[in-house]
């Protein structure tokens, strides 16, 4: 269609991705998705989309792979660039309990590596488009109140890697968004999570159409409510 939307969802074979490709797509928008390997869920819903959805591979945390995804986009114009990734292990552990590598993994997966494919993404998105990424009201210094120490510090990381970029780039025009959608019952969320994906997603949507435009890092939830940092 004329003058429709593009977002590039990063990590988008399950879970809140996919939930947010799916959103994006029932609104009339263009969506390229990204998945490590096939994606079922995705192939189907390409049936459903067959004119609107672009799937392509990426291993986010390969940053040769992230640097060939961005050959292959080149030249392409995105509204909406969100990074979804994320893991979690060992959530009950502290640092006296828990694997090294487990803790590094997840280091490398929530924060590393969004801000990575941001860095190396960013040029798709034109001054006045909308960069997001998934991150969590634990990740929140201020006003964290769960006991997930290891995880927690790990989303921690990625907003302050992510007011690190945003200082390294005042003026590139871009709406920068840590996104909080709540506690959500999907796999990594688990099933005595709070809301539904219905629940949240589109209002996670609603709340980056009403951030588009506004350049410059915001902290918020679902609701486009300011969190502390």
């Amino acid at each position: 269609m004329t003058g429709q939307s593009t977002a590039l969802v990063v990590g988008a074979s399950r879970g809140l991705g996919f939930a947010l490709a799916e959103e994006w797509l029932g609104r009339g928008w263009r969506v390229i998705a990204t998945a490590r390997g096939r994606s079922d869920q995705l192939e189907t819903l390409a049936n459903r989309f067959p004119d609107s959805l672009e799937i392509q591979p990426v291993d986010i945390n390969e940053g040769s792979s992230v640097r060939a995804l961005r050959e292959r986009l080149s030249g392409r114009r995105v509204d909406v660039l969100f990074i979804n990734a994320g893991i979690a292990r060992e959530i009950e552990a502290s640092p006296v309990s828990a694997h090294e590598t487990d803790f590094l993994d997840m280091m490398l997966t929530n924060a590393f590596s969004p801000v990575r494919a941001v860095e190396l993404l960013r040029d798709l998105v034109p001054a006045g488009g909308t960069i997001g990424i998934m991150s969590s009201e634990l990740g929140s210094i201020a006003n964290a109140t769960g006991f997930w120490q290891l995880y927690a510090s790990s989303k921690a990381a990625l907003n302050m890697l992510m007011k690190g970029y945003a200082a390294k780039h005042p003026d590139d025009g871009h709406a920068l968004l840590l996104v909080a959608p709540g506690w959500v019952r999907t796999e990594m969320g688990g099933g005595d999570a709070s809301l539904s994906v219905a629940e949240s997603i589109p209002r996670v949507v609603d709340m980056i159409e009403a951030n588009r435009g506004l350049a410059g890092l915001r902290y918020v939830d679902r609701f486009n409510n300011p969190l502390p940092w």
